[in-house]
Formats: structure tokens, C-alpha cells, sequence
């Protein structure tokens, strides 16, 4: 019994650490300006508290990353149409995209403090594999499509949170207009057009 009040303290200030940081980094013009100091005085705890429980600032982000992309994450899993398993590759390759952009739409600030995080690319990070191998595997079960390694990379530049940054910053883009672009943009990708470029360049 006395044991479990540290972990119920310890549950306790994680969230609370959690919340923190996402309010703050939604509400910062830039991710970079939000610093362990600011989180810890938002949170109510010690500076302490974050580096016991994270590690360090990108150790932080990357939880909470993991924390509000989980349920994507999951529905990708074991969800029903149109992310989860059972739904036709045609169907769910766009879908997944669109949720990977609505995502990043909705923690903007959050996506790109991963994204400038240690390497400052995305394409280091553990789940950017995860994401890049379910939607090549997704890709490869369209009849005739073949290799959709190339295609996946390119499929998940386009929801880049720097690039869905500047596309809202300075065009202006609405989160309609990016999302009918993009699903225009996999449309294309999936009807034909990429096959037929692949073929006449292997040619």
C-alpha cells in the first residue's frame, strides 16, 4: 500500500506534465521558444520532475507525440473502415493520409518541435517507420502497383509538418483546401499516374 502513492503521483504528474506542454506549444509562434522551464511552471512541478521522467526536452516530446497520436495509431491497428484493416487499399491509403494531415493540422506546433527535435528530420523518429512501412504495405496490395517503397516516402513528404506549417503560414491554405489536395494529389498517385511515370523512365 504506501508504494502506490508515489506511482499515483507519478501518473499524476505525467499528465500533468503532458498537458502542460501540448497547451503551451499550441499556444507558442514557435516550438523552439517552449523550453523544459516553461513546461515544469505550467505543469506546477520541478524541473526535476520532467528530466526524471523524460530525459530530456526531446524525450518529452516524443511522449507526448506518442500520446496524442495513439488513437490514430490504434484505429490504423485494429479500427474499422476506413483507417483500420479491413478497408480496401484504394480506400485507405487516402484515408490514412488524411489523418496524418489532420493530425498535424490539429498540434501543428507539436509536429514541428518532433520534427526540429535532435536531428531536426522526421525521418529518424520511430514512428515515421512505422507510418512509412504500414502505407508502402498498403500501397503494395493495389493490384499492379508493385514497389511502393519510393511512393510512401513521397506520399508522407507531402504531410511534412514543416510543409503544412508553411502551406498555412504564408498561403493562406485552408484545412479544407488541404485536405481536397491532398486526397487529389494520392488520387492521381493511385490511379495510374506514378505506374505509368515508373514505366517510362524504366524504359
Amino acid at each position: 500500500m504506501p508504494e502506490r502513492k508515489p506511482r499515483a503521483d507519478a501518473a499524476r504528474n505525467r499528465e500533468a506534465v503532458l498537458a502542460a506542454a501540448d497547451r503551451l506549444f499550441a499556444r507558442s509562434d514557435s516550438p523552439e521558444h517552449v523550453s523544459m522551464a516553461d513546461i515544469a511552471a505550467e505543469a506546477g512541478v520541478g524541473k526535476g520532475t520532467l528530466f526524471r521522467g523524460f530525459g530530456d526536452r526531446t524525450g518529452l516530446i516524443r511522449a507526448l507525440h506518442q500520446t496524442r497520436l495513439e488513437p490514430i495509431r490504434q484505429a490504423v491497428v485494429d479500427g474499422p473502415r476506413p483507417l483500420g484493416p479491413g478497408t480496401p487499399p484504394a480506400e485507405r491509403a487516402p484515408a490514412l493520409l488524411d489523418a496524418l494531415l489532420c493530425f498535424k493540422l490539429d498540434h501543428r506546433h507539436l509536429s514541428l518541435a518532433l520534427e526540429e527535435a535532435g536531428s531536426g528530420s522526421p525521418y529518424g523518429a520511430g514512428h515515421y517507420d512505422w507510418w512509412h512501412g504500414t502505407l508502402r504495405g498498403v500501397l503494395e496490395d493495389l493490384p499492379g502497383f508493385g514497389d511502393g517503397n519510393f511512393a510512401a516516402h513521397a506520399l508522407l513528404a507531402a504531410v511534412r509538418a514543416d510543409l503544412v506549417d508553411h502551406l498555412v503560414d504564408r498561403h493562406d491554405a485552408s484545412r479544407e483546401r488541404l485536405r481536397a489536395e491532398l486526397a487529389a494529389f494520392t488520387a492521381k498517385l493511385l490511379n495510374g499516374s506514378y505506374q505509368d511515370v515508373r514505366t517510362a523512365h524504366a524504359g
